[in-house]
């Protein structure tokens, strides 16, 4: 295997998406401030004396608002987001005790974004169960393949490149499945005392085993250090059965043709360079959820999970999973016996990165954390017209840089160069897909949630990616994580609360 960095294959070209917009703002502001200074010049045509004293006060207050950006956000967005969760907090919705919603409702509910979904189980037709998380207000529906993600440190580099090679052909394939909505690989860490592995190993260990065998096993538990990291892999695939060109009726129609469409996609995932451990059944995805809401019991919800399935199945269900309580702050999310933060991906790397690129963000640390990978895939027809817009628009925005005499960027210069790529490599059989990262960390103790913060920052710096705390939006962010099937973009079009 070569050595030699020059020789490994790099990776780059991401792009965001942009709008033709003056001095780096979206359409619409450029048109609220077209609009606003169109009004202006009716105005002052009308009344100087009125443009000065009220006007202008006003528009300027507009402009500065759809001009002004911090921290990635403009004004504007930022105000308004203020204003929702003081809303927010003067009608108590950040507020959730399960007590209070058995009174009204007469049963359990879950928080936030998880109200309408409940589990459906299903039989995959080879002697297993799984459960699809039902979405009962958009009908959409979500099942998780647990996955054990292999390492590419050990394996021959053109084997790696093999795995990319294969991960974007499954990501390509996803535009044409009508009822694929977006794909979610989720990376949970969390640390385990070293007394976990010996107690794994204990209940595990046949007694009329060979006694040099049982010595050996004693042996390598005492030699492993006394902490060690409880890592898992996820993929959760969002899907909408109003989408297939069949007329499905009621969830069994649905749930059968879900569960053939993921046996083709369980095999090809199995060349990405993962092993699939199978799909994840009713009583596991409800301990995901009591996991994150409740991380000091994770050890007794690993218990349940490796004993009687039955018992799992009893013990463990999706309507009960979630939290006790929980409140939502600005910057955190309180919930039972954790705290949690959650930050969303403002900026991929500029740069060209290697495949391990992501390592320090998804490995582990002193504290559980939950990172995800949302991947919206366009058809083929959508990923044509989107790119070919985004050559226009920054064709558009050349053309009017060259009539106003402005100097090209090199941020403008790379981004006209990025759509172009990008609408070559779509041209000739690429796949296009919206991709998106949220990251969340949960401590059990308060005092250590600014060290635990300061923590996943410096490791997203390290993995050449910018996250932006979810501001007033931590609860969302909370949920997004978990294999529940939400996706923010779809969240945000559905209305108050």
């Amino acid at each position: 295997m070569s050595t030699d960095l020059d020789d490994q294959p790099t990776y780059g070209g991401w792009r965001k998406t942009r709008g033709f917009g003056w001095a780096g703002m979206g359409e619409a502001a450029t048109v609220v401030c077209a609009v606003t200074i169109l009004v202006g010049f009716v105005v002052a045509s009308t009344s100087i004396e009125a443009f000065f004293t009220v006007y202008a006060p006003i528009a300027v207050v507009i402009i500065g608002a759809s001009v002004i950006r911090w921290q990635g956000e403009t004004l504007g967005m930022k105000i308004k987001r203020r204003i929702r969760f003081w809303w927010g907090t003067k009608s108590r919705f950040i507020l959730f005790n399960v007590n209070g919603v058995m009174r009204r409702t007469g049963g359990t509910a879950l928080p936030s974004l998880l109200a309408p979904t409940k589990i459906v189980p299903v039989h995959d037709g080879r002697g297993g169960l799984f459960g699809l998380v039902w979405d009962q207000r958009t009908g959409f529906m979500t099942a998780t393949f647990k996955c054990d993600s292999l390492s590419t440190w050990l394996v021959d580099a053109r084997q790696a490149n093999v795995w990319v090679a294969n991960w974007h052909s499954w990501l390509a394939d996803l535009g044409i499945i009508p009822l694929v909505r977006w794909v979610a690989v989720t990376v949970e860490t969390a640390p385990e005392p070293g007394s976990a592995l010996a107690e794994h190993v204990k209940w595990r260990k046949d007694p009329r085993a060979p006694q040099d065998c049982q010595e050996l096993l004693d042996e390598l538990v005492r030699c492993l250090p006394e902490a060690s990291a409880d890592v898992e892999t996820r993929v959760s695939i969002t899907f909408d059965p109003s989408r297939s060109f069949n007329r499905l009726k009621g969830l069994d129609e649905q749930a059968a043709e879900i569960n053939r469409i993921l046996v083709g996609m369980e095999s090809a995932l199995g060349e990405c360079g993962v092993a699939v451990l199978g799909r994840a059944t009713p009583a596991e995805l409800a301990g995901v959820l009591r996991n994150a809401y409740d991380p000091v019991n994770r050890g007794h919800v690993k218990r349940v999970l490796a004993g009687a399935a039955d018992r799992a199945e009893q013990l463990l269900q999706w309507n009960n999973a979630g939290p006790l309580q929980a409140e939502e702050s600005w910057e955190a999310y309180r919930h039972d016996s954790g705290v949690s933060a959650t930050w969303a991906w403002q900026e991929a790397p500029r740069q060209q990165v290697l495949s391990n690129v992501l390592i320090p963000l998804m490995g582990p640390s002193s504290w559980p954390k939950r990172i995800t990978l949302l991947y919206r895939p366009l058809s083929a027809e959508q990923a044509a017209q989107a790119l070919e817009r985004e050559v226009q628009l920054a064709t558009m925005r050349e053309g009017v840089r060259v009539k106003t005499g402005r100097d090209e960027t090199a941020r403008d210069r790379a981004d006209r160069e990025r759509a172009d790529a990008a609408a070559r490599e779509e041209a000739l059989g690429a796949g296009v897909v919206n991709l998106s990262i949220y990251a969340t960390v949960t401590v059990t103790d308060e005092a250590d949630l600014e060290a635990a913060k300061a923590d996943m920052e410096s490791r997203g710096n390290r993995a050449k990616v910018r996250l932006r705390p979810m501001f007033g939006s931590q609860a969302a962010g909370f949920v997004v994580t978990l294999p529940a099937g939400v996706h923010p973009a779809h969240a945000a079009g559905r209305g108050r609360r």
